[in-house]
C-alpha cells in the first residue's frame, strides 16, 4: 500500500511539474472583420495582413445574416478569385449568425459569401501554417530582470515544488 502512495505522489509530482515547465501553446479565435464582422464592403484582404493563422486556430464569421441570404462557403483559389459559389468544399453557415471554422490543416484556405455578395467583398484568403517551434534557451548572461526571473523560476521554485511533494507524501502516509 504504501508503494501505492509513492508512486501516485509521484506521478502527481511530475505532472505538476510538467505543467508548470511545458510552453504553453493556445488556438486563437479570429473574429474576421474584427468590429466589423463578416459582411458587405469590407475588405478582408487588409483584415487578414499581417496576421499568422497557426494550425488549431479557429475563424469566426459573425453577422447577424439570414443563411437564406448570405452564406460562408469554403472553395478552391479559382472560385475564390471569380466569386463562384456552385460548388463549395465546405459549407460552414450554421444560420445563427456565428459560423466557426476549425483551421485544422496547414495549407491556404478561401472563403467566400455566395448570393453575390462575394461582389462586394465578402471573401477572405488565409494560409494556416504550422505554429513555430517554441524558443531555445540561452545562457543567462547577464543580471537583467529577464535573467533574474528565469533563475528565480530555476533555483527556487522547483526546488519548491519538491518541498511541496514530499509534504503531500508525508501527509499521505499518516493516513
Amino acid at each position: 500500500m504504501e508503494g501505492l502512495k509513492r508512486g501516485v505522489v509521484l506521478t502527481a509530482a511530475t505532472l505538476m511539474f510538467a505543467a508548470v515547465m511545458l510552453p504553453e501553446v493556445a488556438a486563437v479565435r479570429y473574429i474576421v472583420g474584427a468590429n466589423m464582422g463578416w459582411t458587405s464592403n469590407v475588405n478582408y484582404t487588409i483584415w487578414a495582413q499581417g496576421k499568422h493563422f497557426y494550425n488549431g486556430d479557429w475563424l469566426c464569421m459573425f453577422s447577424v445574416y439570414d443563411r437564406n441570404q448570405m452564406n460562408v462557403l469554403e472553395v478552391n483559389k479559382t472560385d475564390y478569385e471569380n466569386c463562384i459559389s456552385d460548388h463549395p468544399l465546405h459549407n460552414w453557415t450554421t444560420g445563427a449568425g456565428r459560423d466557426v471554422v476549425p483551421l485544422n490543416v496547414t495549407r491556404n484556405y478561401y472563403f467566400i459569401s455566395g448570393k453575390g455578395f462575394c461582389f462586394g467583398g465578402m471573401k477572405v484568403a488565409i494560409h494556416v501554417e504550422n505554429p513555430p517551434p517554441p524558443p531555445s534557451s540561452s545562457p543567462v548572461r547577464s543580471a537583467s530582470p529577464t535573467s533574474l526571473l528565469s533563475n528565480f523560476r530555476g533555483h527556487v521554485f522547483v526546488p519548491a515544488l519538491f518541498a511541496v511533494a514530499a509534504v503531500w507524501d508525508s501527509f499521505l502516509m499518516l493516513l
